[in-house]
């Protein structure tokens, strides 16, 4: 199988945005390029960036390998991706007001009832709710890939607490301290003003009720939790307090911060606690991690949730088979990204493919996330395909499947050397009562290990640097 190289081409001829990379690693010695990682290593080291693993027996913290070697996107690349971004992410947001609302994708026919009724990230709370400014996903991370230099494709749509922003901050930090010679050939557009737009779209969607003086917090499920690191550094850049759930209380619909000068009204809540645990009077009662009437606060108009309780059921990867028809739907345009051809397991024909292609094809948990519950058809063995078949048999409805995507690659320092490593990318879009902001370039994640089509970090992929630069 051969994949498109985004450093040589499908031709093998070298590509222009990354031909200064090309001149920069020609000319640097692996002894330098390894003496640059480590140093990187030991910077995140310092910083205590880590990532906690779960359900395994060794130490659960762990680093994120960082590559070196940046992957390089040209701005007429970025203009075309941001339009379609922009694009999509305003469908979600009318497709979630809607859900939650007229139901009139529904009644159209768009998109079957009971995929969006029944489904377990669907919150019946949430129903006649008019969140404030009808902004539903005010931070939205939607995961890219591309098989050839012309065309994005949609890997999934992440509405509900897309993580790995901090990432993308302390890439860029790292590579301007490593390669200030590399950063003084290229005119990079910056990122380091994520933090300041995230702050200032929260802010613009703070309550009618709110007053002139807004606080926000960020809402952390606390240092256990696998992102920890990311919810105290956006607190830190973003200049606002890290609060769990016992930091908060709600008194007469209003909630409010415990300071050592007294209770403090809270605005808006950047929460990073899934739905479920946000309130046990209304979700799990068992629940230590949320707040006691934070939801009737929340449905009172009294404090702003970002994102709005209810984001998951555009997560699903079968509402993610319908996506091309919703932006049609709500915005009258063609969608300028595409989907991943994706089979529904649900639909007997589509079944009976899956099942007979089983070992072409990538399948997936429509609720899954980060790597897990799913079966790379090509990689499994005839035991595990096996296994899997009879998982997709008892319950057809929570799996789609796709084709073995042949991933882009890019350029990536390893042990043995520099090689191709396949890629996806991450940008981050932000939406808030003053328009829409798209931080230029976003993460990306490679798969460290030869061949792997995972990028995961916790299936073992690294990141890289993602450099967005004028023309040439």
């Amino acid at each position: 199988m051969t994949f498109f190289d985004e450093m040589s081409g499908a031709d093998g001829m070298l590509r222009n945005p990354y031909r200064l990379i090309h001149d920069w690693l020609e000319t640097s010695p692996p002894d330098l390029l390894e003496a640059r990682r480590a140093q990187a290593e030991h910077m995140f080291r310092r910083i205590g960036i880590t990532f906690a693993v779960y359900g395994q027996k060794e130490a659960s913290e762990r680093l994120i390998p960082f590559d070196i070697i940046p992957r390089i996107l040209s701005q007429s690349e970025w203009t075309r991706l941001e339009a379609g971004l922009k694009q999509r992410v305003t469908a979600l947001n009318m497709f979630i007001a809607d859900v939650y609302g007229a139901q009139s994708v529904i009644r159209a026919g768009v998109v079957p009832a009971d995929i969006i009724l029944r489904n377990a990230c669907y919150r019946p709370e949430m129903a006649g709710f008019r969140a404030p400014h009808d902004i539903w996903v005010h931070i939205a991370g939607i995961d890219i890939v591309r098989v050839d230099d012309r065309d994005f494709y949609v890997l999934e749509d992440n509405a509900r607490t897309p993580s790995g922003v901090s990432y993308m901050l302390e890439n860029r930090e790292v590579m301007m301290r490593l390669a200030p010679d590399l950063f003084a050939r290229h005119r990079v557009a910056p990122v380091e003003n994520y933090p300041d737009n995230l702050l200032s779209c929260l802010k613009s969607v703070a309550p009618a009720s709110a007053p002139s003086e807004r606080t926000a917090v960020v809402l952390t499920p606390g240092q256990y939790n696998s992102a920890y690191y990311e919810h105290s550094f956006l607190a830190d850049r973003l200049g606002v307090e890290l609060v769990e759930g016992s930091d908060l209380f709600v008194r007469d619909d209003i909630v409010y911060m415990r300071t050592t000068q007294g209770p403090k009204r809270v605005d808006v809540i950047y929460r990073r606690i899934d739905d479920e645990f946000l309130d046990p009077l209304v979700f799990r009662p068992d629940s230590a991690l949320g707040v006691p009437g934070l939801m009737n606060a929340y449905l009172n108009g009294n404090v702003t949730l970002a994102n709005a309780v209810g984001t998951g059921i555009a997560d699903d990867k079968a509402i993610y088979t319908y996506m091309p028809d919703i932006i049609r739907f709500f915005t009258g345009e063609e969608p300028i990204l595409k989907n991943v051809p994706t089979w529904r397991c649900r639909d007997a024909d589509s079944l009976k493919y899956v099942l007979d292609n089983l070992s072409e094809l990538v399948v997936k948990e429509v609720n899954g996330s980060g790597g897990y519950g799913m079966l790379v058809g090509p990689h499994a063995s005839a035991s595990q395909i096996e296994e899997f078949a009879l998982k997709i048999k008892a319950d057809p409805a929570n799996y789609i499947a796709q084709p073995t995507l042949k991933l882009s690659t890019c350029p990536t320092f390893c042990d043995a050397g520099t090689g191709p490593r396949h890629v996806d990318l991450r940008p981050f879009v932000l939406t808030g009562a003053n328009g829409m902001r798209i931080a230029p370039g976003g993460l990306t994640r490679v798969a460290m290990k030869e061949g792997s089509l995972v990028v995961n970090s916790s299936q073992g992929g690294g990141t890289k640097d993602t450099w967005v630069i004028e023309d040439v």
